[in-house]
């Protein structure tokens, strides 16, 4: 017990550190903006934002960082670290709510509820929470700063492969006990609700899903951590991705779901691009293009 409070105090001591040097998991103010898809509401929710560095241990995992700050200063950003959103989607039609993803939640905090409540949805009105993947700033906010669930009537569906993973680390013992209760798992590729389908993305985790959502001829591709970065994994998406539980798998699934929006133009949610992460992928020679929705 004394060597994991040591640990976990280390882990704290340098989140605080990577936060005061600007770097790491940073508060974003609330927001919410909403359109329309067939039958549906979808609204994408602000949580926060991820400040990574450019050190050779995230983008580019398998080149140099100076590869890495090349791609970014020809688009004109800076160099040292990758800027990254954290959002989350919420999915309405009658009297359903479902949101996908939730963000870091108290950690940081985040800006779920608050957001949430710009679109006019208590977390008691959640009726499902669909997590694309256990990572914990998609899993984070299912928690409320009292250690209670944030969503008390709302079923939270996880992947089988992802629960069953979740429940193995330590470190996440204490969120598996307060939401396990609400737990529904599903094979990916699996239907979800009515009008949405799970679809299996291999490589980040176990079981890390995107969700297509289908209304009316309309859809939309939550696209969960397929890619993270509008610069760096469209400009160069056979680069390795650290935070890729396979870094080979992954490195297949971006470039074979890159090819396949962009050839369908299929519109898409992308959780860490910039807020709030709605358009649709671009095809450019041997790389690709982020086309954000007006």
């Amino acid at each position: 017990m004394k060597s994991l409070r040591i640990s976990t105090l280390i882990t704290c001591l340098a989140a605080a550190q990577a936060c005061a040097a600007g770097m790491g998991p940073q508060p974003a103010p609330p927001d919410a903006e909403t359109f329309t898809l067939g039958e549906f509401r979808i609204t994408s929710l602000r949580d926060s934002v991820n400040v990574v560095p450019n050190d050779g241990s995230v983008f580019g995992a398998d080149v140099a960082p100076k590869a890495v700050a090349e791609v970014l200063r020809e688009a004109g950003q800076k160099t040292e670290a990758i800027e990254l959103s954290v959002d989350a989607l919420l999915v309405r039609r009658g009297s359903e709510a479902i949101v996908i993803d939730t963000g870091l939640g108290p950690a940081i905090p985040g800006s779920l509820a608050g957001s949430l409540s710009q679109a006019g949805v208590t977390p008691d009105e959640v009726t499902t929470v669909l997590i694309t993947h256990v990572h914990s700033d998609h899993i984070g906010g299912l928690v409320s700063p009292d250690k209670q669930s944030a969503f008390k009537h709302a079923a939270v569906k996880i992947s089988e492969p992802d629960w069953k993973w979740l429940q193995q680390q330590p470190d996440m013992a204490e969120l598996t006990g307060v939401i396990g209760p609400q737990v529904k798992t599903f094979t990916p590729g699996e239907d979800v609700a009515t009008g949405i389908k799970s679809v299996r993305i291999p490589g980040h985790t176990p079981g890390h899903v995107g969700y297509m959502i289908s209304s009316k001829g309309e859809t939309l591709l939550d696209v969960g951590d397929t890619f993270h970065s509008a610069i760096v994994s469209l400009a160069k998406p056979d680069w390795a991705m650290g935070y890729d539980s396979d870094l080979a798998v992954g490195r297949t699934s971006r470039r074979e779901v890159l090819t396949q929006l962009a050839t369908d133009h299929q519109l898409i949610f992308a959780p860490h691009f910039p807020y709030p992460g709605v358009g649709w992928i671009v095809s450019r020679d041997d790389h690709f293009e982020w086309s954000p929705k007006k």
